[in-house]
């Protein structure tokens, strides 16, 4: 059985971050994998109301590039597979009888959902634990300490001090970055000719 943390989550795009903090997060752990499980595009839009969500097919083929030169990760294709998105509980299971034991990874800005936003949270606490990242200006352990709920199962979650450098990395920071080059590359083409896109724009 592979000792894995399990970092579920949208990856859109993956960041720098996103690879740092778990492999940070697994050396501290001592766990031999990180398994990056991509969640449905179609959760991505509707649920969590992200804007620009790349499709399952190219976070998973970004994912999947990371993962070669990461011989550490494992990329789980698992919930993007499912008619709907399923529960972090059930793809947990799915990975132990894939012969992977992970640990839930995550950052503590998801604990103050837990109680009324998740399923399943006890159950995931007792049987294959938590790993939370906090950051500079979360106040975890009292967070923790304060919440009946969070307290009732804190033995299941271990805090880990996220590194101060990739603390503020974020996906939606991508997105802004690309959309203003997307703009720029559309501003900058209607002043070109066209024999001089190909040089300066690649096209």
């Amino acid at each position: 059985m592979i000792q894995a943390l399990a970092f579920c989550g949208a990856f859109n795009p993956p960041s720098i971050a996103h690879i740092r903090l778990a492999e940070y997060a697994m050396k501290e752990t001592g766990a031999e994998k990180v398994v990056f499980v991509p969640s449905k595009m179609s959760y991505i839009q509707e649920e969590q109301k992200k804007d620009r969500a790349l499709s399952d097919r190219e976070r998973l083929y970004l994912l999947n590039r990371i993962s070669e030169m990461n011989p550490w990760i494992l990329v789980s294709s698992y919930e993007l597979m499912q008619p709907e998105q399923p529960r972090t509980y059930q793809t947990l299971k799915h990975l132990k009888s894939e012969g992977i034991r992970a640990s839930l990874l995550l950052g503590s800005d998801k604990l103050p959902e837990f109680e009324h936003g998740w399923c399943h949270i006890p159950e995931i606490a007792r049987e294959f634990g938590i790993v939370c990242l906090t950051r500079n200006h979360d106040d975890a352990e009292k967070l923790i300490a304060s919440d009946p709920f969070l307290s009732g199962i804190s033995a299941g979650i271990r805090l880990l001090h996220a590194p101060t450098e990739w603390q503020e990395v974020s996906s939606s920071q991508i997105r802004n970055l690309l959309r203003e080059i997307e703009d720029r590359q559309k501003e900058l083409s209607l002043l070109l000719p066209d024999e001089l896109k190909g040089y300066f724009l690649g096209f």
